[in-house]
C-alpha cells in the first residue's frame, strides 16, 4: 500500500465518523494512515489546499444540509448530531457556508452548497526527478535574527526580504562566524507554522547559522533536536524553482516515500547573493523519520 492509499484510508475513517456527536478522532485517522497526527494534518493540507479541520467543518455542514432537506428531524437534533451545542451556533455556521438559515433550507428550491467528499489520486505530470539525500544530525541550534511573518508561496515574500535587508555587514560576519555544522554559512529556518500552512498563515522566520557554539544574548536562538534530515536540491530561476520543489516535497515525495515529517524547523541554504542566475542552487532541509 502506498502513501496515498494510506492517506485515503485515514480520510475514509474521518468520513465514516462525520455524523458522530464528537468530531472524528484525527489521531485514529492518522494511525490508519500509518503516520503521526501532525504529519497527517500537514500532508492533507498540502495536497488539499485546505486544513483538515476546515474540511471536516464543511463536510459536516454539507451533510447537515442534506438532512434538513431530506428529513423531518428537528433542527436542534441535527445541530447536535454534527457537533454544535446550540441551535444558534449551528445557525451561524450554516448561514456562513450556505448563505441562508437552517429553517430556510427546508423550502423547496432554495440554493445550498455541497462540499464533496475528497479522495487523493496520483497524477503523472512528466516524471521530473527530485534530487535528495538523507543526513543524520546531532542536536544543534539556529542563531541569528527572527521575525514572525506571513506565509507567501508564490513570488518573493516582502516580509522575509525586509528581514534580510535588516542585516548589516557586521551582523552577517558575526552570525557566519558561529557556523560550525551543516548547512554551513548563512541559512534560513522556518518554524512554528500556523495550522495547515495555508497561504496567508504565519511562521517564525530565522536568518542565522547552524551552530553548537555559545552565542551572544542579542541574537535569537532556535534549539533543534537530533534528527534525520531529507535534503532536497533546487536548481533554476529563483524563487520559482525553489517554491516548486518545496511544494513537490509534500505533494509527491512524502506520499511515495517511507518517511514522514518529524518535529523541527525547515531549513533553507542558498548558494549566494546573485539570485538572478538561471541555474541558482538551493537546498531544502526537512526533518524526517521512518513511517511506522
Amino acid at each position: 500500500m502506498n502513501g496515498l492509499d494510506r492517506l485515503n484510508d485515514g480520510l475514509a475513517y474521518v468520513e465514516a465518523h462525520l455524523a458522530d456527536v464528537e468530531a472524528p478522532d484525527i489521531g485514529e485517522a492518522a494511525r490508519r494512515a500509518c503516520c503521526g497526527e501532525h504529519h497527517f494534518r500537514r500532508m492533507f493540507a498540502s495536497l488539499a489546499g485546505v486544513t483538515l479541520t476546515e474540511y471536516v467543518r464543511r463536510r459536516r455542514l454539507t451533510l447537515a444540509a442534506f438532512e434538513l432537506v431530506g428529513s423531518e428531524a428537528r433542527i436542534i437534533d441535527i445541530a447536535v448530531k454534527y457537533g454544535y451545542g446550540t441551535a444558534d451556533s449551528f445557525a451561524r455556521a450554516f448561514q456562513a457556508m450556505h448563505g441562508l438559515a437552517p429553517s430556510e433550507a427546508r423550502r423547496l428550491g432554495r440554493p445550498l452548497k455541497a462540499y464533496p467528499r475528497m479522495t487523493f489520486r496520483l497524477t503523472i505530470q512528466g516524471g521530473d526527478e527530485m534530487k535528495y539525500r538523507l543526513v543524520e544530525k546531532e542536536a544543534f541550534r539556529i542563531v541569528g535574527i527572527m521575525k514572525r511573518v506571513p506565509l507567501i508561496y508564490e513570488g518573493v515574500n516582502p516580509h522575509i526580504a525586509e528581514l534580510w535587508g535588516s542585516l548589516t555587514p557586521d551582523l552577517i560576519a558575526e552570525i557566519k562566524g558561529l557556523s560550525d555544522v551543516e548547512p554551513t554559512g548563512l541559512i534560513s529556518a522556518s518554524a512554528n507554522f500556523s495550522e495547515g500552512r495555508k497561504d496567508g498563515g504565519e511562521v517564525d522566520q530565522y536568518i542565522g547559522a547552524a551552530t553548537t557554539q555559545a552565542y551572544p544574548a542579542h541574537l535569537s536562538a532556535l534549539e533543534v533536536a537530533a534528527s534525520e534530515w531529507a535534503v532536497f536540491e533546487a536548481v533554476g530561476a529563483f524563487p520559482s524553482a525553489l517554491q516548486s520543489v518545496w511544494g513537490r516535497i509534500y505533494a509527491e515525495w512524502f506520499p511515495s516515500s517511507s518517511y514522514e515529517l518529524a518535529p523541527g524547523p525547515e531549513l533553507l541554504w542558498n548558494e549566494g547573493q546573485d539570485t538572478g542566475k538561471p541555474d541558482y542552487r538551493s537546498e531544502i532541509w526537512i526533518p524526517v523519520r521512518r513511517r511506522q
